[in-house]
């Protein structure tokens, strides 16, 4: 048999490592336009109606794969118990992230959801017993630190819609350690699950507050469960073809396009004390991701490091 030589294997090698970092830039803005839709149409109408028609569209683009896999292994789920805490987490992530941009800027928003990477740093000692080095520590106490400065506490500033920023981040944090816990469920078992999740809850909430929605915005509406998904997959596609430690630190793209599709659509000129945290919790974030990586690498740790894709509820 002849052998490849190493020069192709290594032209296909960078060719992948090149679509990767495509497709997983393609994914953030996908993300990022999914959240502008989001921010555009809760003006408009409820948490409740947006989270549970943008469910319904989810769940139809959804169907193919579910078919596909087999839908036996939908409702043949392990630990049960954690399966339903996790859509729990994930249902009050996806109301808090779309409460939040009726009141906030965008890019806050998505400053205090990027700092997810660094609660669940600090949560996996405690939940996972996975051990923590004092560079990370380091690494997460100034990620706080950052998320402090972005939140520039106050009597003014410390609103509710802020808190609930930070409770949503945080519910995201727990439901990506779940995550690994249940990293033997298939993906698309736990997507249909969340999705289901936020749809009764969205459900329930129309029943009491319904608004008329017009042609154009029930296209938008249902755009926004189709471009959440796509975004997914163009996120797992780049991670099939690179290496994490090459697309993973791509999600921080997000905040760039936070800042410039909230100013562009909804004139919002980003806060000093907002750049200032987000700059700490970027650096942070990536210390962790990178300082894993070479942990791993070492075989110092066995749990995977976590891609975080805090997009909004967009775990879908």
């Amino acid at each position: 048999m002849t052998a490849i030589p190493a020069s192709i294997s290594n032209t296909a090698a960078a060719s992948a490592a090149r679509n990767g970092v495509l497709l997983m830039l393609l994914g953030m803005l996908m993300f990022a336009l999914n959240d502008v839709m989001g921010k555009w149409l809760v003006s408009t109408y409820s948490v409740g109606q947006v989270v549970f028609i943008r469910s319904v569209a989810a769940l139809i683009v959804l169907a193919p794969f579910i078919w596909f896999n087999g839908p036996e292994k939908i409702v043949q789920v392990d630990r049960p118990q954690l399966q339903a805490i996790r859509v729990i987490l994930s249902t009050a992530e996806v109301f808090a992230f779309y409460f939040a941009v009726v009141y906030l800027p965008l890019a806050d928003v998505m400053t205090y959801w990027l700092a997810a990477p660094i609660y669940v740093a600090a949560i996996s000692p405690f939940l996972l017993k996975e051990p923590v080095g004092w560079r990370r520590w380091s690494a997460i106490v100034a990620g706080f630190a950052g998320v402090v400065i972005a939140l520039e506490p106050s009597s003014q500033a410390l609103t509710p819609q802020a808190v609930i920023s930070i409770l949503g981040s945080m519910a995201f944090a727990f439901m990506l350690v779940l995550g690994r816990t249940l990293r033997g469920t298939p993906d698309t078992t736990l997507v249909f699950w969340q999705i289901v999740g936020a749809g009764l809850a969205g459900l329930v909430w129309v029943g009491f507050e319904w608004t008329p929605v017009s042609p154009r915005d029930l296209i938008l509406l249902g755009l926004l469960g189709v471009v959440a998904m796509l975004a997914h997959v163009l996120v797992n596609r780049a991670l099939k073809l690179a290496d994490a430690a090459t697309v993973a630190p791509l999600q921080y793209t997000l905040l760039f396009w936070a800042i410039l599709f909230g100013w562009l659509v909804f004139g919002d000129v980003p806060r000093l004390s907002m750049l200032a945290g987000s700059g700490f919790i970027v650096a942070s974030g990536l210390f962790i991701f990178f300082r894993e990586q070479q942990l791993k690498r070492q075989g110092r740790i066995k749990t995977p490091a976590e891609t975080v894709v805090a997009g909004s509820g967009d775990s879908v």
